[in-house]
């Protein structure tokens, strides 16, 4: 069995288009590698969010060249190639991860669909029937797209539709938009007393209308520094945060440790966090108590898989970042499934959207805020024929 082919599709889904506000569109980048018995696997490269997803199109373009002609069935000798002969694989970086990513994602669709049984098989079998998730991203809105909150109340009218649809737990970052609906305020370099009191008021609303018994994930993008982290964490924590999520950017990983001293609740991050190496501090100083890798980012199936089981040394949990296509939510699906240190899964705004959604054949959702693994061979989970005609970039490497 031989790679012949490996195809690049990226994607176009508007995602906000409100009134004052900047039409807003992700662009998803997806790999499908093609084998000579007429298989093929499919993929994802988690950066089509911000800036960047040029580069991760034509990182797995560039890769993609270097494994045309191995057995897709050697996963780790290709992973270790695509790292150990590009140059700067070794040195890391996210470009170079969510490439590697994507074919390597690609390469487990293909195991088990050569095999005939669901992806998490291979990784170990199931620890679990079905999946506790949680809304994610509530400042958005909870609907087909985007749709900025400002005023607490419609942070608890929003906060309320979702425990209503069987969540029992929601994830609300109150810092993204302003009093005006306005995006990018600088929440660096000590916070005023209104900046905190917009944030606290929010989160109370929310806290108020579902009651005590439903989790709250607090999320802050890396949009706080050290000190300002602290202080909004502070102010919250009477609020009961289920974790807090992106305090500080991950380049510093001693900002983390810092900021986990200094408050009482758990903090997690890994989605801007790439392979085992990236890691490794974060669980050496234990200065996460939830990892959230992104198999669209961190070095796939593959890498995913040991980061699990490194955290698992230190009594650390795992929650899956996904905020991609139904690809990535099926991976992430089959890891959690998999591994014995799962929390929670992301259910993110992003997959109620019917554009992420018509970009696959199986669209997977939550019952009641419960997920069960997708049972098809591989991921389960296949393009659809209009996606691709649609696709708005396509490239092959034979």
């Amino acid at each position: 069995m031989k790679i012949t082919s490996v195809e690049l599709y990226r994607f176009e889904v508007l995602l906000l288009n409100a009134p004052n506000q900047r039409p807003f569109v992700d662009k998803p980048i997806i790999c499908k590698v093609n084998v000579d018995e007429g298989v093929y696997g499919l993929g994802e490269a988690g950066v089509s969010l911000g800036v960047g997803g040029s580069a991760g199109f034509g990182m797995a373009k560039d890769l993609s060249e270097l494994i045309i002609g191995a057995d897709p069935m050697n996963t780790e000798a290709i992973w270790d190639k695509m790292q150990k002969k590009t140059f700067w694989g070794q040195g890391g970086g996210l470009m170079i991860s969510a490439g590697m990513s994507a074919i390597d994602t690609a390469l487990w669709d293909i195991k088990g669909k050569v095999l005939g049984v669901p992806l998490y098989k291979l990784l170990g079998g199931k620890t679990r029937d079905s999946l506790r998730c949680y809304a994610s991203q509530l400042q958005f809105g909870w609907g087909d797209h985007w749709t900025p909150l400002a005023k607490p109340e419609e942070y608890a009218e929003c906060a309320t539709r979702a425990v209503e649809e069987g969540y029992d737990c929601i994830k609300i970052d109150p810092a993204i938009f302003d009093e005006n609906y306005a995006h990018g305020q600088d929440f660096t370099k000590m916070l005023s007393r209104k900046q905190i009191s917009v944030c606290h008021d929010r989160l109370a609303a929310v806290r108020d209308a579902v009651g005590a018994d439903v989790d709250i994930i607090v999320e802050m993008h890396c949009g706080t520094d050290t000190t300002t982290a602290i202080q909004l964490g502070r102010a919250i924590e009477e609020i009961g945060v289920f974790y807090y999520e992106e305090p500080v950017m991950p380049l510093n990983p001693n900002m983390m440790k810092e900021v986990k001293d200094r408050l009482n609740f758990p903090i997690a991050a890994g989605e801007r966090i790439y392979t085992r190496w990236g890691y490794r501090p974060f669980l050496e100083a234990r200065s996460l108590d939830v990892i959230q890798p992104d198999l669209g980012n961190c070095g796939g199936i593959s890498e995913g898989k040991k980061i699990c089981d490194m955290a698992h040394l230190y009594d650390i949990t795992v929650q899956a970042h996904v905020c991609g296509t139904p690809v990535s939510k099926a991976a992430g699906l089959h890891l959690e499934t998999a591994i014995p240190n799962f929390i929670i899964h992301e259910h993110h705004v992003n997959a109620l959207n019917p554009e992420y959604r018509a970009i696959c054949k199986y669209d997977y959702q939550p019952v009641k805020g419960r997920y069960t693994v997708p049972e098809l061979p591989g991921l389960g989970q296949e393009l659809s024929e209009d996606a691709v005609k649609r696709a708005i970039a396509k490239e092959i490497v034979k």
